[in-house]
């Protein structure tokens, strides 16, 4: 092995061990699964592309291999890429002795077609050797996409030393570990001390329940008032402390997290190196701003986005050597990757001195696919025209090859962005160059978020996008050329309806938000605003069919979660259009049913029991993805299993039954338990019927959602 790449390798190794681990989960869920066959797409691509970087021919070639046969979907591939990722397992564990792996020519030619795949022995004795594979580094939950941007997007795994590396691999200052230690022990004793408020409350609501049969009760009440005052002082005195005491805990584990960005930009600048030399082309690249900290967890986030943009600069932006003497430019193209910190924001920069973004064919490509109509493709200015090189299925590279095409597209960047919180912007000059920027926080804290009311639905959307709310009277508001328009004395301003588009109904006086998104302008008109909170949002998993309009959800200070609308999202051109309204008929409403079974088998035919009875049925794997969709419209009953991975069913039912808006739900459990603590323990937390899938009787299920829901 190259001794150039020696202080790459452990990095190469841990990263690899990750993605064949995922690549072992998703294989063997081809042929069921449509998402599993964008994961498998990534990470193939992704270890070809690491691969390409530290030279290791005979992975990236096998790889590139497999990618064709996916690619294909013929009869055997789940058998033929199982052998695969067997391969690739036995390959890394070569290079982490410092040895290049050799290629193996039959399993090559399967992959290039001389045969069907046989069955491979020792399958359970390599996967048991990769029973030690490192967990995934969180990226389960980002969107498929479809562009031809895509290089060996994680070539360089471009994180600080520190994210590159387990945790337990990290090194911090041991007087900081001490500082957060005692911290949090200071923090631990004010908690307790506040049970000691707790149990005076409790004696005070006895003594004034004992003091209803007082001769001349407002006496008591005039004492009650005192003491609760007092109370009152200390609870506040007390959770003032806390909160101070929670915020200095929260910027010294936070200042654990910062990690110099150097090791980054170093690896994103040998990739581009690298990947110029196999494009046979020449990149010269400076770095600015090595020693800018930025929150391990948040450059973790931004790898894939970082190598992404490299991948446009060398494969898209810098022409060829011989193209640019003839335009007058040095034959290097010149690269410079830049990171500035600014107060609570750092600005990561990749900027090259390209041929820059024809932007007449990026709008020609986008109605050629149908991204955008040709109507609206004549009112688009330049910065939405650029904002669709970020969109979902964009792509001006038409062909398949080894560097683009492969099904991964700079959406992928915006993505990345908004959830860790930041934007991207992209400027470019004909002939000149790109630049294109990442505006990130420095740290992942909690989000604040804005609580709106639309119709009988709750959601929140991201604080920092808001700049102004007006109240609309309904005189102010048109419709014009299929768009909803709020008419001001000095400006014309379209928005989004999202009563409409959620079919709620809306106030009369709806209220109008405006900001900016990454450049892009946003409106969106709801009933009110119920107040701000800073809350943890969580992206959508895969598994939940939600509609683009949400990137995340959040659970409240209260428990109750709520869906995080996307901001990007509401931002682009199409949500502009206001939906026709519909006009009023009779409809018999139909029962709407969340349906919670980790079981595909099981979950599928309750479902089909269930809509045969003429249900609405909406299906969720598990726990979480049921708070989701429960917190993005509304059910008439739940019907959970108990046995599910992460919160089972007694601890769904018991959390439902603790939110206020969820206290009268029907909850129906059918579970394979049918032991008599079981039903007691199901009923006791709330459910409202206990069945046992053993003895499950059709009519009896239909019947209780029926009664239970009031139809």
């Amino acid at each position: 092995m190259d001794p150039e790449f020696a202080d790459l390798v452990p990095l190469f190794v841990e990263e690899a061990r990750d993605r064949i681990e995922r690549l072992a989960t998703f294989v063997p869920q081809l042929d069921a699964e449509p998402q599993a066959r964008i994961e498998v797409k990534r990470e193939l691509h992704t270890l070809k592309g690491a691969g390409r970087m530290l030279r290791l021919a005979a992975l990236s070639e096998l790889c590139h291999a497999a990618e064709e046969v996916l690619q294909l979907a013929a009869p055997g591939t789940v058998a033929l890429l199982t052998r695969v990722v067997d391969q690739l397992s036995r390959m890394v564990d070569t290079v982490s002795h410092g040895t290049d792996p050799e290629h193996d020519a039959g399993l090559m030619a399967l992959l290039a077609g001389a045969e069907e795949p046989a069955a491979e022995e020792g399958v359970a004795e390599e996967a048991e050797k990769d029973e030690n594979v490192g967990k995934d580094t969180g990226k389960k939950d980002e969107p498929a996409v479809v562009a031809s941007e895509g290089p060996e997007e994680e070539a360089a795994r471009p994180a600080a030393p520190a994210a590159g590396r387990r945790s337990s691999d990290i090194r911090v200052d041991t007087a900081a570990l001490d500082a957060v230690a005692e911290r949090a022990t200071q923090v631990r004793i004010m908690a307790l001390a506040g049970r000691q408020l707790v149990e005076r409350i409790y004696d005070l609501a006895r003594l004034a329940e004992e003091g209803l049969h007082e001769p001349q009760p407002t006496q008591v009440l005039a004492v009650l008032s005192t003491m609760l005052r007092r109370v009152a002082v200390e609870l506040e005195g007390g959770q003032g402390r806390l909160i101070r005491a929670s915020e200095e805990q929260l910027d010294r584990m936070l200042s654990l997290q910062l990690q110099p960005l150097r090791g980054s930009l170093h690896l994103l600048a040998r990739y581009a190196r690298e990947l110029a030399r196999s494009l046979g082309r020449e990149v010269e690249v400076e770095l600015e701003g090595e020693e800018t900290r930025l929150d391990r967890r948040i450059t973790r986030e931004l790898e894939e986005a970082l190598l992404h943009l490299v991948r446009n600069s060398v494969d898209h932006g810098i022409e060829e050597p011989e193209v640019r003497e003839l335009h007058g430019k040095p034959r290097a193209g010149r690269l410079c990757l830049r990171a500035v910190a600014d107060g609570p924001r750092v600005r990561i920069s990749l900027q090259d001195d390209g041929a820059g973004v024809d932007t007449a064919k990026v709008l020609a490509r986008a109605v050629s696919v149908g991204l955008v109509d040709a109507a609206s493709a004549q009112t688009m200015d330049r910065d939405e025209v650029l904002r669709l090189i970020f969109a979902p299925g964009f792509s001006t590279r038409q062909e398949v090859s080894e560097i683009s095409g492969r099904g991964v597209g700079l959406d992928v960047v915006a993505s990345a962005a908004n959830r860790v919180g930041g934007e991207v912007f992209l400027t470019t000059e004909p002939g000149k160059g790109t630049t294109t920027t990442l505006e990130v926080p420095l740290a992942r804290r909690g989000e604040a978020v804005m609580l709106l009311r639309v119709g009988q639905l709750r959601l929140a959307l991201p604080s920092a996008v808001v700049r102004r709310a007006t109240r609309l009277d309904p005189s102010m508001t048109v419709e014009r050329d299929g768009r909803t328009i709020a008419r001001f004395p000095d400006r014309l301003v379209p928005f989004v309806p999202l009563a409409r588009l959620y079919a709620q109904p809306a106030r009369d006086r709806q209220l109008l938000l405006e900001g900016a998104v990454s450049g892009q302008v946003l409106a969106v008109a709801v009933d009110d605003v119920e107040g701000e909170q800073e809350v943890l949002v969580r992206p959508m998993t895969r598994k939940v069919a939600a509609d683009r309009l949400l990137e995340g959800v959040a659970l409240l200070a209260s428990g109750e979660p709520v869906g995080v609308l996307a901001p990007a999202v509401l931002a682009q051109r199409e949500y502009l259009r206001a939906l026709p309204v519909a006009r009023e008929r009779v409809l018999i409403k139909k029962v709407r049913v969340l349906l919670v079974d980790d079981s595909l088998v099981t979950r599928e035919m309750e479902r089909r029991l269930l809509e045969d009875a003429g249900f609405h049925v909406s299906a969720a794997g598990d726990a979480v993805e049921a708070l989701g969709l429960l917190s993005e419209r509304s059910f008439d009953c739940v019907v959970t299993d108990i046995e599910m991975p992460g919160m089972d069913g007694f601890e769904l039912t018991a959390q439902l039954r603790s939110m206020e808006h969820f206290a009268h739900l029907p909850i129906i459990v059918v579970s394979t338990r049918d032991r008599p603590e079981d039903r007691l323990r199901g009923l006791k937390v709330g459910a409202d019927a206990y069945l046992t899938k053993q003895s499950l009787d059709a009519g009896e299920l239909v019947d209780l959602v029926r009664r239970l829901s009031g139809n």
